[in-house]
């Protein structure tokens, strides 16, 4: 039987809101006038309705120069069915699977009917919206606040770049060590070797078109085992398909000396009996 969660918007708007991560300079906070909001609004919902681009995170810090300054997002690929690069990741899936940053929900629908339990969390309203016509199941929650079955997950999946979500990899890896069991596993998507960068960006679309700034990192897979070994996880997997770069990591099962100690029994008295003077 496939386990189901709680995927109402009643039940999860109160958590929806990400909670901070990286303080943003004054002249970008929200509330000043900026529109939209980052992954929530128009022109990231758009472009899930359509299934289509072009769309843009736009860095806006760091500076950079030329082509740099956009970096594309692979929308059409986001909204199409699972590729053979999917595919590999999916097979390694122990269920129950936790995709974090699930977008469109291609890889929950795809668990779903393999089966698998699995639940998609995403910020944006119509990502979890769409998952949710694919017949997944999507919860609207930041993976920074609370999220069901914490610590019981076997398997959780970040692909897509995610691993930038907050602009902290450190920050995210400890957090996704909280949520899975231990002797579970994190298969994580990561950029080309040699990126290792954490920026400040906006979604934006082709006509300029944006939602507010937004701390976000880039990371590749040499950078992101050093700092996967600083959150406590091992690698147990890396490989390459079509040009993206994999890594399953491991949370290792507690030793007999880490594990809590159990208490003490209390001794027990036999209570004397009452004697006749």
């Amino acid at each position: 039987m496939i386990e189901t969660y709680p995927s109402s918007d009643a039940d999860t708007a109160a958590d929806a809101t990400p909670q901070p991560c990286a303080a943003l300079p004054a002249s970008t906070r929200p509330g000043l006038g900026l529109p939209g909001s980052p992954w929530t609004n128009d022109p990231y919902a758009d472009a899930l309705r359509t299934g289509r681009g072009p769309l843009y995170l736009r860095r806006l810090a760091p500076g950079a120069a030329g082509a740099g300054e956009l970096l594309p997002l692979d929308v059409a690929r986001w909204c199409a069915a699972p590729d053979a690069a999917d595919i590999g990741v999916l097979l390694r899936c122990a269920g129950p699977v936790l995709d974090i940053g699930c977008g469109p929900g291609r890889l929950v629908a795809a668990l779903a009917g393999r089966g698998v339990p699995v639940l998609g969390v995403d910020v944006s309203p119509e990502a979890v919206a769409r998952t949710r016509r694919l017949g997944g199941t999507a919860l609207r929650r930041s993976v920074f606040n609370r999220l069901p079955r914490e610590g019981r997950w076997g398997t959780v999946l970040l692909m897509d770049g995610n691993v930038g979500i907050g602009g902290d990899p450190v920050a995210l890896l400890s957090r996704l060590r909280e949520l899975v069991r231990p002797g579970g596993r994190l298969l994580v998507e990561a950029a080309e070797d040699g990126i290792d960068e954490r920026l400040l960006v906006r979604v934006e679309n082709a006509q300029g078109r944006h939602g507010r700034p937004f701390p976000w990192a880039r990371i590749g897979p040499t950078a992101l085992l050093q700092r996967a070994g600083v959150a406590g996880w091992t690698l147990t997997d890396r490989w390459t398909n079509d040009n993206r770069h994999f890594l399953q990591l491991h949370r290792p099962s507690p030793t007999p000396d880490e594990l809590p100690l159990a208490p003490e029994p209390r001794p027990t008295t036999t209570p004397r009996r009452a004697t006749r003077p």
